[in-house]
């Protein structure tokens, strides 16, 4: 059986994807600055020429490496704004979400170690702001429309709510990577449960006590 050629660009589209694999995966377990262009490129079974050839330096793949893990994640917010999908549905679907995000600790290893690079580094902490508020927004966009579904305002800007959503969010999760005895898996998931499950409650008794107003 005959195997189809690849063409110069899904070649190359395949080297990206190894290359991000194996950043993602050492980036995770040793820094950006420990982690080579050669180790990177060795991990995906590659030379130093073919990195070269799909990236210009290890910060503009980082930077690739977070915009595609967004990406996928945006995808997955824009969904759930749905007319058809019941709320309950919704904020299953938001806890599962936001549990993969932060359960899978490579993605959440590296995401931290951008923002402690940007704290270091204020060229790129120009490229990892326009990818931040590229994240809150898709969150308060669905924020804005829950609460839109119910008729009511929030209680707060959409963006400054999401802003609380992620930080709460990377906050239990970094706890329990640093202090494990300090918080189970089960406890993170429990509060993160209560936190989205009181959003839409919220919403709900607010948009009953104003029919309720003007009865």
């Amino acid at each position: 059986m005959n195997r189809k050629r690849l063409t110069r660009e899904d070649s190359r589209a395949r080297t990206t994807r190894h290359l991000l694999a194996a950043a993602r995966k050492l980036i995770a377990r040793r820094g950006l600055s420990d982690t080579t262009l050669d180790d990177i490129a060795a991990e995906a079974g590659y030379t130093r020429g073919a990195f070269y050839s799909n990236f210009s330096s290890k910060g503009d793949l980082f930077i690739e490496l977070l915009r595609r893990d967004h990406q996928a994640t945006r995808a997955q917010l824009q969904a759930l704004r749905d007319d058809s999908v019941p709320l309950e549905h919704i904020q299953q679907r938001i806890r599962e979400i936001y549990s993969q995000i932060y359960r899978t600790s490579e993605t959440f290893m590296n995401w931290t170690e951008a923002r402690m690079l940007a704290a270091r580094d204020a060229k790129f902490q120009v490229k990892l702001d326009a990818l931040l508020l590229e994240r809150r927004a898709a969150a308060a966009e669905l924020i804005e429309y829950l609460y839109g579904r119910v008729g009511i305002a929030p209680p707060l800007a959409p963006t400054a709510v999401a802003m609380g959503v992620n930080s709460l969010f990377e906050g239990v999760k970094l706890t329990m990577l640093s202090s494990p005895g300090d918080m189970t898996s089960a406890d993170a998931e429990s509060v993160l449960t209560l936190f989205v499950n009181s959003l839409m409650p919220a919403a709900r008794t607010a948009s009953q006590r104003a029919v309720s107003d003007t009865e």
